[in-house]
């Protein structure tokens, strides 16, 4: 889950633009080859951006939260999505492949520990490598908080979040039939997967404009409508890991583990507003996780680019770089 958009003045928070100094296409095995960059001070204090989604895919905006003076920015498209081959595929696409990943990229880079900065989805992966390899992980930095549970699955897919959106719910329901829509994860899936390019691309279009129409505390309820190989790519991942629960053993893994990271400090930023990743999840892991602190900004949504939250974010980054 995961969508920069809206929010225009929220650039005037950010640090300028600034180019890589290196790109390249690391190969992981299993057929994919997963695109790196890095950017920033090469002997800076490091620092890995997971995009959310999952599929979504880093952009040039990612680059402009950190201090480039200071940090050695490292982002990187997920298995399957962005630059990364080959495009859409969900064969050999797991969590536990992109835990793999992250490791590959940290010894290629030649890099100890680091900062690990993520949001929505991107949040999750960062507690999942956080709780599987917490010494690696100097600080966790994370924004719009998801856990990969069924509750947050059902609020957004199940008619919660329709609720305070009828008319947009409308829309996305109105492309399954009305006998399947007990499980939209599972009608979408259907579509998405159906090997017709047409039906694959209007499904995907739909899914992935639910999700963007709700991203920011000021939407009108309209998505609009992403480019079809983005969206198809953003679509299937997404549906992918959600119909397989995140590739977690069980319901509730995140919190169950959240032991592993009582020695890591952690920054949350949450919007209040927030109506894709309901701020009860980020209160309830800031309050079973005791080296984190809550930052919950009044008038904000999802989105990274709110203004409150990138300001934050930007914010928590330069704390971090004075100790």
């Amino acid at each position: 889950m995961d969508k920069i958009a809206g929010a225009k003045n929220a650039v005037q928070y950010l640090y300028p633009p600034v180019e890589p100094f290196d790109r390249r296409m690391l190969d992981v095995g299993d057929g994919h080859e997963v695109y790196v960059e890095q950017s920033g001070n090469p002997d800076g204090a490091p620092v890995v951006v997971f995009h959310g989604g999952p599929g979504g895919g880093c952009s040039p905006a990612m680059r402009r939260y950190f201090d480039p003076a200071v940090y050695r920015i490292i982002l990187f498209d997920q298995r399957g999505c962005g630059r990364s081959k080959p495009h859409a595929s969900v064969e050999a696409n797991t969590t536990w492949h992109l835990v793999d990943d992250i490791e590959l990229i940290r010894t290629t880079m030649g890099i100890e520990r680091w900062i690990v900065f993520g949001g929505s989805w991107g949040a999750t992966l960062a507690l999942i490598y956080g709780i599987t390899h917490p010494e690696r992980c100097v600080h966790l930095v994370l924004r719009g908080v998801f856990t990969m549970t069924q509750a947050e699955l059902d609020w957004f897919y199940g008619g919660g979040a329709g609720r305070f959106w009828p008319e947009t719910w409308a829309r996305f329901e109105s492309l399954i039939p009305e006998a399947e829509r007990g499980d939209m994860i599972a009608a979408y899936h259907k579509r998405l997967f159906s090997g017709d390019s047409h039906t694959e691309v209007l499904h995907a279009r739909a899914w992935s404009g639910w999700e963007n129409a709700l991203a920011t505390v000021r939407s009108s309820g309209v998505g609009g409508d992403s480019p079809a190989e983005y969206a198809r790519a953003f679509a299937r991942l997404e549906n992918h890991y959600f119909t397989n629960a995140g590739f977690l053993t069980h319901d509730g893994w995140i919190m169950d583990n959240m032991a592993q990271l009582a020695g890591i400090p952690g920054t949350i930023v949450q919007g209040r507003y927030d109506m894709i990743c309901p701020p009860a999840t980020a209160y309830k892991l800031s309050n079973a996780w005791s080296g984190s602190r809550l930052h919950m900004i009044p008038v904000a949504g999802h989105a990274l680019s709110e203004p409150g939250i990138s300001a934050e974010l930007v914010s928590v980054m330069d704390g971090l770089k004075r100790g």
